[in-house]
């Protein structure tokens, strides 16, 4: 693909799904790459859709995937990279040869692979970002992962809920919802997601919101931000002066 230089941020500055957010609005294709000390995770745009991800670290490989969720034994994993030492061929190539797993099978272990790669990097706290615009014409197995379900499921891996929080505004904010149908038919969100959306009506104050929510207050907090970043809600009231920030007390899962 093209190197031209579209954007360049670091995660201690702007969010990642911020980032993935203004990338997704404008429905261009082209590349993120996340730098963090010497790992370099890639991850390929197309549509709207994230569509391939890649990583430098070892524990992303797939062997290394298929040995976590159980797929392979830890000799199967070792004879199989002894193999691939020898013949060169593909890992993925030499699982279906030697019947470890059917095509079908190794489909859905890339497939979990990458998307183990995508969520990953939504819980660095720091590194830099780099987007690149253009098309990409490298052989690559395709996934189509909707960049607004990439989003909240990225969102929810984050540990430090207290930054996003502190995004979203005061004890006193209000917001309303600002959705359509088929925007929750496409963000996919579940019964108790939605439950959640529904507690937004242009009344409640984000801190009731965050404590009457069906999760703990620190899961609310975060899809509350998912909706924010992804315009299914916006802000009515900033809560006001002397209101306060929100703040998450995990041990007590009060805010």
């Amino acid at each position: 693909m093209g190197k031209t230089f579209q954007y360049r941020e670091t995660l201690e500055d702007t969010a990642l799904s911020e980032m993935f957010s203004t990338i997704y609005r404008h429905r261009v294709p082209g590349l993120i790459e996340i730098t963090r000390d010497d790992v370099v995770k890639r991850i390929y745009i197309n549509e709207g859709n994230v569509v391939h991800a890649t990583s430098t670290d070892r524990a992303d490989r797939l062997g290394a995937h298929l040995y976590r969720v159980g797929k392979l034994s830890r000799k199967q994993l070792v004879d199989t990279m002894r193999n691939r030492e020898e013949s060169g061929k593909r890992h993925g190539q030499l699982l279906i040869e030697d019947g470890l797993l059917s095509p079908g099978e190794l489909y859905d272990a890339i497939r979990g692979q990458m998307e183990s790669i995508v969520w990953s990097v939504f819980s660095w706290q720091r590194g830099e970002v780099t987007f690149r615009i253009g098309e990409f014409n490298e052989p690559m197995i395709k996934i189509h992962l909707p960049m607004r379900q990439v989003i909240v499921r990225g969102i929810k891996q984050v540990p430090d809920t207290k930054s996003l929080v502190q995004r979203l505004g005061r004890k006193g904010t209000i917001f309303r919802p600002s959705y359509t149908t088929e925007d929750l038919i496409e963000v996919a969100l579940d019964a108790q997601e939605y439950q959640l959306l529904c507690l937004v009506d242009g009344k409640r104050r984000l801190y009731d919101t965050c404590t009457d929510g069906p999760f703990k207050v620190s899961e609310n907090a975060r899809l509350l931000y998912a909706y924010r970043i992804l315009n299914l809600i916006e802000k009515v009231e900033d809560g006001g002066k002397g209101t306060g920030t929100v703040m998450i007390r995990y041990k007590t899962e009060s805010v």
